[in-house]
């Protein structure tokens, strides 16, 4: 059975992306976008909302490739299966299924046909999951920056978490939490 884990960079005071039209955070450091390609290796999939894979889908692109840690993050990201759910996409790029219906059922059922762990990406799904109880672990990469509102983290209730380990990635920490 595969393992949810829902990470993402935010900002010291909890965005992952500044308010329409805002800025966000930056891109990360070669250090961090390194660690981040090293981990998508790991991965036996990602699992997106609608609007991160169309964000993600660059990392399809040509001139996603520039420097090591593009390359490196590129290769890793199409070697792996991606599922978005979506009510509104028909169809998706490379390496890609669409998720429709009944969301519980369908995570479920990933969940189970599938071994290793599965990246969530996209703080609104990964909300509607943990309210299911169906994310089993929480990475917040905190990037030292403010961006005073926008969208934050945590899409709904935070829930209940307990930290299980810490680590520091050049200038971000990453803090490694599990429902209590």
């Amino acid at each position: 059975m595969a393992k949810l884990i829902f990470g993402m960079m935010q900002s010291l005071d909890g965005y992952v992306a500044g308010a329409e039209g805002q800025p966000g955070l930056p891109m990360p450091d070669d250090a961090l976008h390194l660690h981040f390609s090293s981990q998508l290796s790991g991965f036996s999939g990602s699992l997106l909302g609608r609007r991160m894979y169309e964000i993600m889908r660059y990392w399809d692109e040509e001139e996603a490739e520039e420097g090591e840690a593009g390359l490196a993050f590129a290769t890793a990201w199409r070697a792996k299966p991606k599922w978005v759910v979506s009510r509104t996409l028909k169809s998706v790029g490379p390496n890609a299924t669409v998720l429709s219906g009944d969301l519980e059922a369908s995570i479920k059922a990933l969940k189970a046909e599938q071994e290793g762990v599965i990246d969530v990406a996209g703080p609104e799904l990964a909300g509607g999951l943990s309210a299911l109880g169906l994310i089993d672990e929480y990475q917040l990469y905190l990037r030292p920056f403010v961006l005073g509102r926008g969208k934050p983290f945590f899409h709904g209730p935070r829930p209940p978490l307990r930290l299980q380990s810490s680590e520091q990635i050049g200038d971000t920490m990453r803090l490694v939490y599990v429902p209590a």
